[in-house]
This record gives structure tokens, sequence and C-alpha cells, in this order.
């Protein structure tokens, strides 16, 4: 069968080593969906793939062994999925309109996690509205926490929650568990004076630690959610490194803001002879420059005045 494996590589299926064979991807933003839809992978895997199902490393699913030519049923039975995925669609029955920007991957999130500062899976679905469909290769991963479950610092973007502790010195009985748990589990930002815990507020990381240890909630999570933004991790064969934090004290929208504007940088500046007509944002700001990046990223951008951006961002990693 003669395919145009650049069109099947946009419709979110893969090329395998199984000549006529395809694997179809199936994207989850946030890693979160209803059970109910299990039964459709289930259906697509036993009905035109070889029966089985890969959970991928992007929390999304691929279905095998799929014939080419049974490539459009299987877009067509995905369409109850994506629909209930709310993931934006160009055409009804059609499948994915494209493949560049990966699943938004996205730890659990305070809808069950204690340490999580905020929900994980809405703030991915919102991003995943506001960015898909997309061919530009991004990578996007957010963590409640800086636990950081998720490993949002070997992503392009990573996205970190935060929150401010807010203390009532009125329900502080000295304990002291707060400064004992920040010590141990976090940065070490507080510290008692007068018989109060005082916070660092250039050290605080905004973990939210001092929050759960103390035993008559002198320490609460601020109404406010805060963000830390990390850029330009990245895998590979080629150069891996760890992102690092770029604003520290972000709000939600400044975050989409620069995603979206970060774009434009990448279809401004991408090397149009990549392999695959792909280039990942980092060796793109390694060619142009981090200032020039900046002054893309942060068009328009109204940062809250709370937040803290490093200045000169520098990265360290393998180079080959």
């Amino acid at each position: 069968m003669d395919t145009n494996t650049k069109k099947l590589k946009k419709n979110a299926f893969r090329v395998t080593k199984h000549r006529g064979l395809t694997a179809s991807r199936v994207r989850v933003p946030g890693g979160h969906l209803d059970a109910k839809y299990l039964p459709t992978l289930q259906h697509i895997a036993e009905t035109y793939g070889n029966g089985t199902l890969h959970i991928t490393g992007r929390q999304g699913f691929e279905i095998p062994g799929i014939p080419f030519e049974n490539m459009a049923e299987v877009n067509a039975a995905l369409q109850s999925i994506i629909e209930g995925l709310e993931i934006n669609q160009e055409t009804v029955n059609e499948g994915y309109p494209a493949a560049g920007t990966r699943n938004i991957t996205a730890c659990i999130g305070n809808r069950v996690c204690p340490f999580a500062c905020y929900d994980t899976t809405a703030f991915a679905k919102r991003i995943e509205k506001a960015v898909f469909p997309n061919d530009l290769h991004f990578k996007i991963a957010l963590t409640g926490c800086p636990n950081d479950c998720n490993k949002v610092r070997m992503h392009d973007f990573g996205i970190m929650g935060m929150t401010e502790p807010q203390f009532d010195p009125n329900r502080c009985v000295s304990c002291q568990a707060c400064v004992k748990t920040c010590k141990k589990k976090s940065v070490g930002a507080l510290e008692m004076v007068n018989y109060r815990p005082v916070r660092d507020t250039k050290k605080c990381i905004g973990c939210g630690e001092c929050v759960l240890a103390c035993p008559n909630r002198a320490w609460e999570r601020s109404q406010q959610k805060y963000y830390k933004l990390t850029l330009l991790g990245r895998t590979g064969r080629k150069n891996p490194r760890l992102g690092q934090d770029f604003i520290k004290w972000a709000d939600e929208e400044s975050i989409k803001k620069i995603i979206l504007n970060t774009y434009d940088y990448v279809k401004e500046y991408i090397d149009p002879e990549a392999p695959g007509g792909k280039e990942h944002i980092g060796y793109i700001v390694d060619r142009t420059g981090f200032e020039e990046y900046l002054r893309w990223a942060m068009k328009g951008v109204v940062l809250p005045e709370k937040a803290e951006v490093t200045s000169p961002m520098y990265w360290n990693g393998i180079k080959y």
C-alpha cells in the first residue's frame, strides 16, 4: 500500500517497524480520563489492532498493530474519546489534526494529592485548548508542587505549583512543627523569632509543607494560585539537559501567553531543513540567543507584581 507517511504522522499515527502496520496515538491531556472510555480503547485494539494497548511515557495511549487500510475506521472509532476529552478538532471522524505538540502531561494534582497546590489536570486541559492542534514539537508538563513528581524540568515548559503561605499568629502555639518540617523536608525558609515562625520570602519555594505540618491551622494556602515556570529542558541523544527556573510566582495567564508567544518565535526561526521538520525549542534558542527568545516570549505578558524573573538564564548539560 502506497502511504503518505507525512500525512500519517500528522494524523497522530506512528510509522512502525512492521510493514503495512501503524499505531494510533491517543491524546489524554493531563493524563486523566473517565473510565467509560476504556471499553472504546479495548474495542479499537481488539478489532483493528493486535489486541494490546501501550500506556505511553506522556500519559496517553498507543494502539499498535493497525493495518494502514483501517486508519479511517480507527479515526471514526476514536471520535467519542476526542469529543469527551474536548480536544480541538478540524473535521469530525478524521481523528487528530496534528501531532506536533505532544500530549500535555500532569501529576495527579490536588484532586487527590495533599501536597499539590493546584488542579493540574484542569490547567493542562486549558493549555490544551489554547495550543492544540499544532505541528510544532512542544513538550509541556505540569506538577502540583516542588516535589516535581512529573519531572517537569525535562520538558520545554515545566509548570510547578506554588502557594504563598498565609500565617495567622492568633492560631500559632509556638510548637515549631512548621520550622522543623521546612528544615527537614524543604529549604529551611522558616525560623523562630519571638516565639513565632518568620518566613524568608526570598528563600521560600512555595511548597506548602508548613501548611501540612501545622497542627492548629496557623498556616494556610493562599487563595491566589502561583506557579514556577521552568524552560527548555530536554532529553534525547544529543545534548540532554535539565530545564532552568525562569519565573517564580507566575500566574496562569502569563504562562499560557508565554507558551503561545513561543509558537510565534519558533515559526520565525525554526530550521526548515531540520529532520522531519522538527527542531526542539532549546536548539533554536541556542542558535538565536536567549535575549532574542525573551523578546518574543514576553511580548504582551503582564506578570504579577511579586513575580521574580531569573536573569541571566544559563543552561548546563552534556555537550557533544
